[in-house]
């Protein structure tokens, strides 16, 4: 599907953007790729990276200036949306720019989409949108509802879909890059020792999208089943021999990952490597060309960091850090 077609990705900077551009380059060889995002230099940086190659463009603009999503969304095939204000605490503190870029840039880009005839888009959403303890999980909900009710704007013209995942491996601003840092200062900070975490490789979460271009009728929201880990094993597994402080969880932080919640599970559908919840508006969690070879999880069924049956093991993660150490932090 995404063969010789025209991409552009939101916030195609950042750490998924990078992953997304050079793999979806390799596998699909597009006929363009638009990266747009608002940081000359990160784009500077990654231009640096591609050369002259004729299928990328980079496009500096904001999800919350609409007249400059249609300029660059003319002629665009498919549309991955990643920009979002997304570090907890930062949102917290600063409410009226979160809700700005994630619930306004939304808008701007759902009505764009319409109005420029793009024919399928995946926006990413995160665990703290299910069930929100904090303003990043509650203007991550709104959009995805958003997301999912354009469709009822397009008569099937432009379709509209979203995935989630949890903590990405090694990106940016996580724990791992984080906690590797922390060492050489002889403490690592914990918020809370039974905290836990689900875990997801970039390439993972690559694939999720493409699935999803693949899959979607509209509506629909992907999560990919993932291993759950301990953060006081992470710990464990980066800096075995530096001492562990607890401080508290900070603002808006949940002590347990969650991407299905209860109220979900009448709506929700199991696949052999992701589950699908499906809208209940419009009677569409019934539809069967959405539910395709589903099954229906039990009720009362939620998807938690605490309660997942897959568990990534130390001797996984101290591997996966040793393979990765170049990019760790810098994706």
């Amino acid at each position: 599907m995404l063969k010789n077609g025209s991409l552009l990705i939101t916030g195609g900077t950042g750490s998924f953007g990078k992953a997304f551009v050079k793999m979806t380059l390799e596998k699909f060889n597009p006929k363009r790729l638009v990266i747009f995002s608002r940081d000359e230099m990160k784009q500077w940086e990654m231009a640096k990276t591609y050369g002259n190659d004729p299928r990328i463009r980079f496009f500096i603009g904001d999800v919350r200036d609409k007249e400059r999503l249609k300029r660059a969304l003319n002629g665009i095939d498919f549309v991955v949306h990643a920009a979002a204000t997304k570090i907890v605490t930062s949102a917290e503190y600063n409410p009226f720019e979160c809700i700005k870029t994630n619930i306004n840039g939304a808008m701007n880009l759902i009505n764009t989409c319409i109005d420029m005839n793009v024919k399928r888009v995946v926006a990413l959403s995160t665990d703290k949108a299910s069930a929100p303890a904090n303003l990043y999980g509650a203007t991550k909900l709104v959009s995805d509802k958003l997301f999912i009710a354009g469709n009822s704007y397009t008569r099937g013209e432009t379709t509209f879909s979203v995935v989630r995942y949890g903590n990405v491996m090694g990106s940016r601003g996580s724990v791992i890059p984080f906690f590797l840092e922390e060492r050489n200062k002889g403490i690592l900070p914990i918020t809370d020792e039974r905290m836990t975490r689900f875990m997801i490789t970039l390439e993972q979460g690559v694939k999720l999208v493409w699935n999803a271009f693949t899959d979607m009728v509209g509506g629909e929201i992907y999560v990919k089943k993932i291993p759950s880990m301990k953060i006081v094993d992470i710990a464990e597994c980066l800096a075995p021999e530096v001492q562990i402080e607890i401080i508290g969880i900070r603002p808006g932080e949940k002590l347990h990952e969650q991407m299905i919640s209860i109220e979900d599970s009448s709506y929700t559908y199991e696949y052999e490597n992701y589950y699908k919840i499906l809208p209940a508006i419009h009677g569409w969690n019934n539809d069967s060309l959405r539910i395709k070879n589903g099954v229906r999880v039990k009720n009362n069924f939620f998807y938690s960091s605490n309660s997942n049956t897959e568990w990534m093991t130390k001797q996984f993660l101290i591997d996966w850090v040793n393979n990765n150490k170049d990019i760790i932090g810098n994706i």
